[in-house]
């Protein structure tokens, strides 16, 4: 047999260059690694209508010798992929074995994120009434407060702050969520004392990010939805390396600022190969009390315009409500307030549509 070490678990020697030397290119070994990314691309997932490298599922792809390495990032109804990866693989006359390192959020089936390029459009909003929305057709959701900047979704949810209990479970020492409303969340806002800012450094993020998407004991979810924080900096890349996200739904106001500071967040996904799910436009219009007229108080036409030159569908037009001031306030998000409202009836129409789209089995029309 081949003597051969795995890159998942390099030992000293194989990480250790002398400082002056540099590896040269191995011709051999990346034309085998590109015969492999061919194969892969074969391998297509059915609910997103796209192949496992385009999607980004395949990560830290390495050929040693006669063997294939990488890292398969997935939800829970995607397993069956790692088998078609293998059969895929077989094509490769020279191909020994492949490994396959899989990668889940355990009892998770879809992973989403909500993400925006800046800060004030109402990201968490969206996520939690999303997440209210989701729960209303019947599924069962969780969110991962992952906004370093402005960890708000406890209090939106009416959870304040809480200490954050650990467990022991079948697979070790997990953190145990918080729940309302039926939605399951966890927070990197519950690590620190009320008041205090998060004031952790490059390292301290990535350890805490890494322990928050790989050490909570969920459950059984349908979705579990992750609050970035704004823009494209360390958190949101750690959180997409270590995470298997789906699809991200990207929040923005029809303001041309907001929209060039999206347009960059839409380029860093599409280039880590994350699939942009759509656009919520939020803050679209205020709706008189008096008469019903619509005011556009930032502007018209910023969502469609970025929708049509990226090619990214603009799922909905969410308009300025006190109401939902309101129910981030008290803790109750409208669409279990007031499925009657606008906004809610904006995210209603969502959630149906992400239900289509990963084909859940709760298809509920309320």
């Amino acid at each position: 047999m081949s003597s051969h070490r795995s890159p998942f678990n390099p030992d000293k020697q194989s990480i250790k260059q002398p400082a002056s030397h540099t590896v040269p290119a191995n011709p051999g070994a990346e034309a085998r690694k590109q015969q492999a990314i061919r194969c892969l691309k074969q391998v297509v997932d059915p609910h997103l209508n796209n192949n496992i490298v385009e999607l980004g599922f395949v990560r830290n792809l390495r050929v040693v010798d006669r063997f294939v390495y990488f890292r398969l990032y997935i939800g829970e109804h995607q397993k069956h992929l790692k088998e078609e990866a293998q059969i895929a693989l077989g094509d490769l006359g020279w191909c020994q074995k492949a490994y396959i390192q899989l990668c889940t959020i355990p009892g998770v089936r879809t992973t989403l994120a909500v993400s925006s390029g800046k800060g004030g459009v109402g990201k968490s909003t969206t996520a939690v009434n999303l997440a209210a929305a989701l729960t209303k057709t019947g599924s069962k959701v969780g969110i991962l407060d992952a906004d370093i900047y402005g960890p708000n979704v406890p209090q939106m949810l009416g959870l304040g702050h809480a200490e954050v209990e650990v467990i022991d479970t079948s697979e070790g020492k997990r953190f145990k969520p918080l729940q309302a409303h039926g939605i399951k969340v966890m927070s990197v806002g519950l690590l620190a004392a009320p008041d205090h800012p998060l004031a952790w450094r490059g390292p301290v993020l990535h350890k805490i990010i890494t322990q928050f998407i790989q050490e909570v004991d969920w459950g059984e979810l349908d979705y579990l939805l992750i609050d970035l924080p704004p823009g494209t900096g360390d958190a949101q890349i750690t959180i997409i390396q270590e995470s298997p996200i789906c699809g991200v739904v990207m929040v923005t106001t029809p303001q041309q600022v907001a929209v060039a500071d999206v347009r960059r967040s839409i380029h860093m996904f599409r280039q880590v190969g994350v699939p942009v799910l759509g656009l919520v436009e939020n803050m679209s219009y205020l709706v008189c009390q008096c008469c019903g007229d619509r005011t556009p108080i930032f502007g018209t036409g910023g969502g469609e315009q970025m929708a049509e030159t990226l090619s990214v569908p603009l799922l909905g037009k969410v308009p300025i409500d006190p109401k939902i001031c309101q129910g981030g306030d008290t803790g109750r998000p409208l669409p279990l307030a007031d499925e009657t409202a606008p906004l809610s009836e904006v995210f209603g129409a969502i959630a149906i549509g992400l239900n289509q789209t990963f084909s859940t089995k709760h298809l509920a029309t309320t």
